[in-house]
Formats: structure tokens, sequence, C-alpha cells
């Protein structure tokens, strides 16, 4: 997936939003910058910690077997560092490789919004939340099952991507060479999603891949609730 325009337009415009969240003039003019911004680094070091971890597990049956989650490590021997250490593992090459193209060009956009959201660590408290929300349920229903495993950053990837969808929905994505709508992309894949969750056709946690994609959402709207007027606004402004 690849992504085009990464630096949307985030204009807020005043007369456009609802008393209770109007911006000022000033605040709008600065929501400008957040996209574009140069604000790189953190999503630079976790997909550098991501890869590294991950070939070298590819190659390291223990290393893997002590980060990737199993829940009985938890339940029995709270170990719950791996809520978060399942996602820098992978299964193989592909799935790191898409994972980490797909973080690089959202992922920095991202990161320019939650730094001035949060502050300097905000992009990386956002990924860590989001890959410890995402797992929570896979993890509860299987709280006491010793044959499930899950490893992957998938969920807080979608986490990245949907937060990135509510600033600019219009934005064209390629899948597979093809140019389709951030906001269309991301209706195909909830619904996708639902259904191979549903129909456990494969082996993919799906479940994680939708509560990534909510909490993607709902975080970046509790933190900017005029996020969601913004979204609006877009939506009846389509440009693809």
């Amino acid at each position: 997936m690849i992504v085009r325009n990464a630096a949307p337009r985030l204009d807020f415009p005043a007369d456009r939003m609802v008393d209770k969240w109007r911006l000022h003039r000033q605040d709008a003019g600065s929501f400008h910058r957040i996209l574009p911004g140069t604000e790189h680094m953190v999503t630079l070091i976790i997909i550098a910690i991501t890869a590294v971890v991950s070939f070298m597990a590819f190659n390291n049956a223990r290393l893997m077997n002590d980060l990737i989650l199993w829940p009985p490590a938890i339940t029995r021997s709270r170990e719950y560092h791996r809520l978060v250490t399942y996602g820098v593992v992978h299964a193989d090459f592909g799935h790191l490789l898409f994972n980490m193209i797909t973080l690089f060009f959202f992922g920095r956009a991202m990161e320019g919004f939650f730094t001035r959201e949060l502050g300097p660590l905000g992009f990386a408290l956002f990924y860590i939340s989001a890959l410890v929300v995402s797992i929570l349920p896979t993890y509860a229903k299987n709280r006491r099952n010793p044959n499930y495993r899950s490893l992957g950053a998938s969920g807080a990837v979608s986490a990245v991507l949907f937060s990135f969808i509510l600033l600019a929905p219009w934005t064209r994505i390629y899948v597979f060479v093809i140019p389709v709508p951030a906001i269309i992309y991301a209706l195909l894949y909830v619904g996708y999603s639902i259904y191979m969750d549903r129909s456990g056709q494969d082996n993919v946690n799906h479940s994680a891949h939708l509560w990534g994609a909510a909490f993607g959402v709902l975080f970046t709207l509790a933190i900017r609730p005029a996020v969601f007027f913004h979204f609006l606004s877009e939506l009846s402004q389509p440009s693809f």
C-alpha cells in the first residue's frame, strides 16, 4: 500500500465548526502545519526497532517465543510485556514489509499531529497504546488457550492509518497499484476484516485490525474533538 499526497489540508475553518468546538483563527492556522511537519524520528525509530528485532527472531526461536503473544504466559506468569513485544516480531518478511511500509507513510504524517497535541513522545504513546488495546480482546478470548499465539504490528498500524483517514479521508492510497480514496479503502478494510474474523478462514488476527482501527479513531477524537467536524467537512468536499 502506497500513499499519495500524505500532507493533506487541515484547514478546520472556524465558520464550519459547531460553537462548542470552535477554533480560534490562530489555532486553526497552526493546524496547516500539523501533518507536513518534520517530526519523523519516533516513526523511524519504531520501524528500526521492529525491523531489527523481527529479523533477529526469524532465526532465533527462543527470542520469538519470549516476545510473541502467548496468553497463558500472561495469565500464569504475568509476563505483561508480551502485550507490547508481540508487535516487534513478525511471521515472515512479507508480513514485516507490509506493516513497516504502511507505518512509514502514515506514521510520519501522524507523528506531527500527536507531537503537537501530546508532546515529543505523543506518537510513541499513541502507538504503544494501540498495540496494547488492539490485542486485549484477543488475549481475553484466548487467555486459557495454550495453543494460541499472535504476533505483528498490524493492530497499531491500523490505528495509525485510521487516525490519518480522519484527517484526510480523500487522500489517494495505492493498493496493489490501484488508486483508492482513503475513506473507501477504510470501508472495504473494515468490511473485509469483519467478514474474515467471523469466518475464521485464515490465521490472521483480524480482530486486532478492527480494534486497532477503532482505537485510532477514538483516541484521535478524544485528544482533539474538533477533528470530527473537520472529517465531516472533508467528506462533503470529495477530491480524488
